[in-house]
């Protein structure tokens, strides 16, 4: 079977498409056929650089995938030849508190990921899909969609009439705007493209913002909500962004850290001044996964964003179209 590996640094140029033996489930295990796998900003980080990271080489990447069950390892029920099923960022995370465990099996990174024609994974490192998404949607889900349940929902305690903030249009921001328009919450959203504001408009955005011409979009965020801020911010820039994501955000509201995009300096005094919560996500376990899966059956008509499709032969142009950073949603890569 074929299957992408990182062989050195090198960034993208150090990817290469290699034959391996097909792998075969042990026990507790199954065996995927990977339909498609959409990418993420920290795939691209770790292929640009994934010796200080401790990554051992060669590592096929990416975290996120999904494909139909060929076969299952001794000991395994629940799962059967021709099921539908997309990875779980974390093999392990089945549910509670994220732990050092937890983060020591994460696809893609410490452990081999999904850009190949067949993968091994846990039997509780699976999720069903929605019967409504194909592979493409659902490999979009294990990661962006996730982290953006993980925040509204379990964090954020998002209800009808709260407003959000969200920076940019990658993939956890569109998911977000998404999942708070099924929950009757209003978005802000900023960017610095007029054309993809609009497209966000169009997908129900409250109000947006214009970061490029607007500098202090922290001030238009508070002139919209009344000088309150909003209840909750999904922070995706880092330290270069977040010093204006605290001033945009209300007393005691929520500021959720989820990308590291942008270098800088962290002041905590707004956090103390504000009583503001500031809490780090990563992804989330399988069983914030299938709730979020169950609330994406019952909302048939939403659907993942995606920019762009890549052949399985042409996965480093994936990879280059997230350098660019000009997408709107998902980057998937077919297999």
């Amino acid at each position: 079977m074929r299957a992408w590996q990182i062989v050195a640094e090198g960034g993208i140029d150090a990817l290469r498409l290699v034959e391996l033996p097909s792998p075969r489930p042990g026990p507790g295990e199954v065996l995927v056929r990977m339909r498609a796998s959409s990418i993420n900003y920290r795939d691209y980080s770790i292929i640009g650089d994934p010796v200080s990271r401790g990554i051992p080489l060669p590592r096929i990447p990416n975290s996120d995938g999904a494909g139909e069950v060929v076969e299952t390892g001794p000991g395994v029920t629940g799962w059967a030849p021709g099921d539908r099923v997309a990875s779980c960022f974390f093999q392990g995370w089945t549910d509670g508190a994220c732990s050092a465990v937890t983060m020591a099996n994460a696809l893609g990174g410490t452990l081999d990921g999904v850009l190949a024609e067949e993968v091994v994974l846990r039997a509780d490192g699976l999720v069903r899909i929605p019967d409504h998404l194909d592979f493409a949607e659902a490999a979009t889900l294990p990661c962006a969609a996730l982290t953006a349940w993980h925040t509204l929902v379990e964090v954020g305690r998002l209800k009808a009439g709260d407003t959000i903030l969200l920076l940019g249009t990658g993939g956890v921001s569109i998911f977000a705007l998404q999942f708070a328009r099924l929950m009757g919450a209003r978005a802000i959203v900023t960017s610095s493209s007029d054309e993809k504001l609009e497209r966000a408009r169009s997908m129900g955005a409250w109000q947006t913002v214009n970061y490029r011409q607007t500098p202090d979009w922290e001030k238009a965020v508070l002139e919209l909500t009344g000088g309150q801020g909003v209840d909750l911010t999904v922070e995706v820039g880092g330290p270069g962004t977040l010093q204006r994501s605290l001033a945009a955000t209300r007393v005691a509201g929520t500021v959720a850290l989820i990308g590291i995009l942008t270098g800088g300096q962290i002041d905590p005094l707004p956090v103390m001044r504000k009583s503001i919560t500031l809490q780090g996500i990563y992804v989330g376990s399988r069983r914030m996964f299938e709730d979020m899966n169950r609330a994406l059956a019952s909302a048939a008509g939403l659907r993942p964003v995606i920019d762009s499709r890549f052949a399985f032969e042409d996965a480093p142009e994936a990879y280059r179209a997230m350098e660019r950073a000009g997408h709107f949603g998902k980057l998937v890569i077919d297999v």
